[in-house]
C-alpha cells in the first residue's frame, strides 16, 4: 500500500513524529484562517500552466487561420482553373492577329474573324492560364476577376464596346421598315 510522503519520511527516519504533528497543525491552522478570511491562495505553478495553455491555444488558432487561408487560396485557384478549362474558346485557329497587353508586354493570339470581333466588342475576354492565354466569355471573366483580378489580362475598353454597339445600331436603323415582297434587286 502506498504511504504518504510524511509517512515515508517518518519510516526512513528523516523526520520525527513531533515535527510531523507540528507541520500538520500549521497546515490545518493556515487552511482555517484562509477559509475564515476567504483568502484564496494563488498557486503559481497552476497559474503558469494556465498561461502556457492560453498561449498554446492562441498559437494553435493562428496556425489554423494560416492553414485555412492557404486552403482557401488553393480552392480559389482550382475554381479559376476549372472555369477556364470548361469555358475556353478555340484559339490559334485563324489568320487574324489579336494583339493585347499583359502588363507592359504586347502579346498576340491568332484567331478567326468572328472571335476577334467578339473580343473587340467585349463579348470575350483573354485570361492568363497555366500554359499561356485562353479566351473565355465575359460572364466567366467576371467570375474569374471576382476571385483574382490579375488572371484577367484583357477586356475590351468600355468605349470600344459602346462604339461597336452604336455602329451595329446605325446598321440596323432600317430594320424597323418592312421590305416589300415584290422588290427585286
Amino acid at each position: 500500500m502506498a504511504l504518504s510522503l510524511q509517512d515515508q519520511l517518518l519510516k526512513a527516519g528523516l523526520t520525527d513524529k513531533k515535527k510531523a504533528v507540528k507541520i500538520k497543525n500549521e497546515k490545518r491552522k493556515k487552511n482555517k484562517i484562509n477559509k475564515k478570511h476567504k483568502i484564496v491562495e494563488v498557486d503559481e505553478s497552476a497559474k503558469a500552466a494556465q498561461e502556457s495553455l492560453e498561449a498554446k491555444k492562441a498559437k494553435d488558432r493562428e496556425l489554423n487561420a494560416k492553414a485555412k487561408q492557404v486552403a482557401d487560396e488553393k480552392a480559389i485557384k482550382a475554381q479559376i482553373k476549372q472555369l477556364i478549362e470548361v469555358n475556353k474558346q478555340p484559339k490559334n485557329n485563324g489568320e487574324v492577329i489579336c494583339n493585347f497587353t499583359d502588363g507592359t508586354k504586347i502579346k498576340r493570339l491568332f484567331v478567326d474573324e468572328a472571335t476577334q470581333k467578339h473580343i473587340s466588342q467585349g463579348k470575350l475576354a483573354i485570361v492568363r492560364a497555366d500554359d499561356g492565354y485562353e479566351i473565355v466569355p465575359m460572364p466567366v471573366a467576371d467570375k474569374i476577376s471576382e476571385r483574382d483580378q490579375e488572371i484577367v489580362v484583357y477586356i475590351a475598353p468600355p468605349e470600344t464596346q459602346e462604339e461597336n454597339k452604336a455602329t451595329s445600331e446605325e446598321d440596323d436603323w432600317y430594320a424597323d421598315y418592312e421590305i416589300p415582297d415584290d422588290l427585286t434587286w
